[in-house]
């Protein structure tokens, strides 16, 4: 699959949708939505419902954090498909802070999707691991910063 129907296939709900439920079931039961995605720039969303919310009146931790991890992930994934040779893609690190309750849809964006590219390419040149530090931020529906998470990826080409 290579970049172009890839992003085809995360920003039309239905297919999205159908790869989540296939690849990420956890993140399709908490709701997570890409709002939109392009090679530079993801923007994922969280609901606050029964699935994603904590006995504290706000959002689970774990699901920000999913959300967060995936707004930087789709970014890496459309910057692999296709790449001969393949790529290794691992989460090596992660880092958040946490400023406002999340009580509401919180909606997660990366705008590190060249960052991740230029990685990529450095992986795929020299063989060697490379890592990127994305940052996601989450907001509110107010557009207040909820949350900062930093996710540190690791590339490295495949069967070196």
């Amino acid at each position: 699959m290579e970049q172009q129907s890839f992003f085809r296939v995360v920003n039309h709900p239905v297919k999205f949708k159908a790869f989540l439920l296939s690849r990420l079931p956890s993140a399709f039961f908490a709701g997570l939505r890409i709002r939109n995605a392009d090679p530079d720039r993801c923007a994922v969303t969280v609901p606050y419902k029964w699935f994603t919310k904590n006995p504290f009146r706000s959002t689970y931790f774990a699901c920000l954090s999913m959300a967060a991890e995936m707004s930087t992930g789709v970014l890496a994934m459309a910057h692999i498909q296709g790449r001969k040779p393949s790529l290794s893609m691992l989460v090596v690190a992660t880092e958040a802070a946490y400023f406002k309750k999340a009580a509401g849809r919180t909606l997660f964006v990366c705008n590190d999707g060249s960052m991740i590219r230029k990685a990529i390419e450095q992986a795929v040149v020299t063989g060697e691991a490379v890592t990127v530090r994305a940052c996601s931020i989450g907001s509110n529906e107010a557009g207040e910063v909820i949350a900062e998470f930093f996710i540190t990826w690791s590339f490295k080409t495949r069967g070196t």
